[in-house]
């Protein structure tokens, strides 16, 4: 059991009541002081490589595989590796995001809608026509692989930050 103080003994015990002449001046002194607001900032400023002021896009590229009810058909995942290192990591290799998706697909000549394996390949980059054309290359290149017809292309504007 605490004993209960009396008055003066609250004023006298430094746990008991906050000092807020203290408090105030800790306060004031983390406003006040440089060095200690220097090292509450982020110091992350960005990349020299990639300038903030470049206008970015956010490019989403949709390959099918084969068939999603038999991965023995279409592309092995080895063969997806070796399409990223030799045509894709060479035009971007800044970085870039590789999901596992599935996708639907109709094409002209059959009236049956295919479910395919598919990759979505992301790649933000500024948006300069080098860029652009790295990417057409890149369609390009899946399609003469594979025979595809198409590889989806869905392109935003992005606010990007490093």
């Amino acid at each position: 059991m605490i004993p209960a103080l009396n008055e003066q003994q609250t004023e006298q015990h430094p746990c008991r009541r906050p000092r807020p002449s203290v408090t105030a001046a800790f306060l004031l002194a983390l406003l006040l002081c440089p060095a200690l607001q220097a090292q509450t900032k982020p110091t992350l400023h960005g990349d020299p490589a990639h300038p903030p002021a470049a206008r970015w896009v956010d490019t989403r590229l949709y390959f099918g595989l084969g068939p999603a009810g038999d991965p023995t058909k279409g592309v092995t995942e080895s063969a997806w590796r070796d399409f990223l290192d030799k045509e894709v990591t060479p035009r971007f290799p800044a970085g870039l995001s590789v999901l596992d998706v599935y996708g639907q697909w109709q094409s002209k000549s059959v009236k049956s809608v295919e479910r395919i394996r598919s990759k979505m390949l992301v790649i933000d980059y500024p948006d300069t026509p080098a860029n652009n054309a790295k990417i057409e290359a890149i369609r390009t290149a899946w399609k003469a692989l594979t025979g595809d017809q198409s590889v989806l292309k869905v392109t935003q504007p992005a606010q990007v930050s490093f």
